[in-house]
């Protein structure tokens, strides 16, 4: 596959002096190493000093490497926030693999970055064009930055609970409500791919956000591997977003917790980006999810056009199989090839059922369970066998629970349309609350963020009105075995809302 080259600009300010950069090293593993193989007495944090005081029931488990290599900011490592040497060195290559006119890591994960995206381009009190379900760190950044939403409804499919892309028509639509309104969209945050894969036209969305100046954010959390084979969707950098943020540690291969941001273009400052990390990652960055950041665009570098072709092919062979086996469905909307998502409702199960029936009886572990399905996802440590389990699991549900539970049940449908905003998200963070019932709660200004987790797209957000549909679903999926994240009250039997 053809790659994007960083801009000369960028390439002749670095710190480099070959003019080809070896994008297959790792400038920050090697700093890494032979700061860690230092004849040193050391006198820093952290408090462990290499592994020597490290806390013997962790040390028993991961081993004394992982402390070993734990250091700080020492000088040989560079500076996050004022990166001159093997961190600079490092996020260069990545932009260059990565195809951006800059790209910064993230230790604070792909949350971290979209609250600095949207910081970076909105001030208080502008609007910020974004679908209703967007992941929670788009509503924390506007808590932090006092933007307003202007919310687009996306596709939903109610025969699989599933939220889909948003169109372009439905983004001007926002653009020409805001400027009736006398306001200006300072910014569209897009998701794409979805959670489970699917993808929004960003290419033509790009085009109408810039013919009016207007960035355009993606948050392509799931999609940092979308550059390096062919039958992957294009990426958001390659369709014109002015920033994308990636979980470089979802299918790609770094550390939990660490991901990247990548720039293109003018329309966002990128000083103000800096200014928003420093300000929301911490100051002391791990250097262990830094290097692997690093290792992971080495490895990707070392052959990017064809590392990625078993797992397509091995997950092609998995969805054929799992088409052959009955009461269960697959979903055919997914444009990320190495996403699996699997209908339970013909079992008459939902997917928490499921995904608990699966780990239990086969060892089979899924990425995301919903209200009907569950999501798979092949990536580079997918072995055979572990697919050849994952069709076994299946089998044998179909096999024995069909015949117990029969037709399908139906559940509530995900509340979406009917959304009305009272306060903005950092006007009700900040207002006074008090606790009622939840039969009591209906019309009442929500003061929480409640949302099933995995994958973290609310449900109620603080400021909007509580309405029934919202408190149906929430006790719905909750009776099917999902997890209420953000509620003080996580069995719903009351809400927090704003005493105003």
């Amino acid at each position: 596959m053809q790659q994007n080259k960083a801009s000369p600009s960028i390439l002749a300010n670095s710190s480099v002096n070959n003019n080809t950069i070896p994008s297959a090293s790792a400038p920050l593993i090697d700093a890494l190493k032979i700061c860690a193989n230092q004849d040193a007495a050391r006198f820093h944090f952290p408090g462990h000093n290499k592994g020597r005081a490290a806390p013997a029931s962790l040390s028993r488990i991961i081993g004394l490497k992982p402390f070993v290599h734990d250091l700080p900011e020492l000088p040989e490592l560079d500076d996050l926030f004022s990166p001159k040497g093997p961190i600079l060195d490092a996020q260069r290559r990545a932009s260059e693999l990565f195809g951006s006119s800059e790209t910064w890591f993230l230790v604070g994960g792909t949350t971290c970055g979209i609250q600095a995206s949207i910081m970076a381009t909105c001030s208080p009190g502008d609007s910020l064009i974004l679908p209703r379900n967007s992941h929670i760190s788009a509503i924390s950044a506007m808590v932090l930055c006092g933007a307003v939403p202007k919310y687009v409804t996306p596709s939903y499919n109610a025969e699989w609970d599933i939220t889909c892309g948003i169109r372009a028509s439905q983004v001007e639509e926002a653009i020409e409500s805001l400027d009736r309104a006398h306001r200006r969209a300072a910014a569209v945050l897009i998701t794409s791919p979805t959670y489970h894969g699917i993808c929004s036209d960003v290419g033509e969305i790009a085009r109408l956000c810039h013919s009016r100046r207007i960035p355009i954010i993606v948050d392509e959390a799931h999609g940092a591997h979308f550059k390096f084979h062919r039958d992957f969707p294009p990426t958001a950098l390659e369709q014109g977003a002015d920033i994308a943020v990636q979980s470089t540690h979802k299918v790609l291969c770094s550390l939990t917790q660490s991901s990247m941001l990548h720039m293109n273009g003018d329309l966002v400052d990128r000083e103000r980006i800096c200014r928003c990390l420093q300000t929301l990652q911490s100051s002391s960055p791990s250097y262990l999810l830094l290097a692997s950041l690093d290792a992971a665009r080495a490895q990707i570098s070392d052959s990017a056009d064809s590392i990625f072709n078993e797992c397509v092919e091995l997950a092609a062979r998995t969805k054929i199989q799992i088409e052959t086996i009955p009461n269960v469905t697959l979903l055919n909307l997914s444009s990320d090839p190495l996403r699996v998502t699997v209908g339970v409702d013909g079992l008459g199960l939902s997917g928490y059922e499921a995904d608990e029936m699966l780990c239990e009886s086969k060892g089979v572990v899924c990425e995301l369970a919903g209200t009907r399905s569950l999501t798979f996802v092949i990536n580079l440590g997918t072995s055979k066998e572990d697919c050849e389990r994952l069709v076994l699991g299946l089998k044998h549900m179909s096999l024995n629970l069909f015949r117990k539970h029969g037709l399908k049940r139906v559940g509530v449908a995900a509340p979406f349309e009917d959304v009305c905003v009272k306060l903005s998200p950092r006007e009700a963070f900040f207002a006074r609350k008090k606790k009622v019932s939840i039969e009591d709660s209906i019309g009442e200004i929500c003061g929480e963020l409640i949302c099933p987790y995995p994958p973290g797209i609310p449900v109620l957000i603080p400021g909007e009105a509580i309405n029934e549909s919202a408190l149906n679903y929430l006790l719905d999926v909750r009776d099917r075995g999902a997890a209420i994240s953000g509620a003080a009250d996580p069995m719903l039997s009351s809400i927090v809302v704003c005493d105003v």
